[in-house]
C-alpha cells in the first residue's frame, strides 16, 4: 500500500484551520459510500484518534485516516487549491477511475 502525501499548501492550510481548534485537533479525511460518482470524501475536525488510525504529518499539520478509507486512498496526494471557483482541499487519487466536477466524489 502506497503512502498518502500531503503538499506544503495543504499543510499550511490545515495549520491555519487548526489554529482555531483545541490543541491536539487534526483533520480527519474519510471515504464514504455515496456521492454522484459512488464514493465521496468527508473532511472533519478530529479531537481524538482511534488506535488503528494512520496519521500523515507534514510541517506540523496532521491528517488522520481510518484503515478502511486508507485502502481507497492509497497513493493519493492531498493538496489545497485556491482558484476561481473557490478554495478547497483536492485529493489526487490514482485509484479513482472517474470523479465528479466538484472533486469530492469518485469511483473506482
Amino acid at each position: 500500500m502506497s503512502e498518502i502525501t500531503l503538499t506544503p499548501r495543504a499543510a499550511k492550510r490545515i495549520n491555519e484551520i487548526m489554529g482555531a481548534e483545541p490543541p491536539g485537533s487534526s483533520l480527519r479525511i474519510s471515504v464514504n459510500g455515496g456521492g454522484c460518482s459512488g464514493f465521496s470524501y468527508a473532511f472533519d475536525i478530529a479531537r481524538s484518534r482511534e488506535a488503528q488510525d494512520v496519521a500523515i504529518e507534514r510541517d506540523g499539520a496532521t491528517v488522520i485516516v481510518d484503515p478502511v478509507s486508507l485502502e481507497y486512498m492509497s497513493g493519493s496526494t492531498i493538496d489545497f487549491v485556491n482558484d476561481l471557483i473557490g478554495q478547497s482541499f483536492k485529493i489526487e487519487n490514482p485509484l479513482a477511475t472517474a470523479s465528479c466536477g466538484c472533486g469530492t466524489s469518485f469511483s473506482l
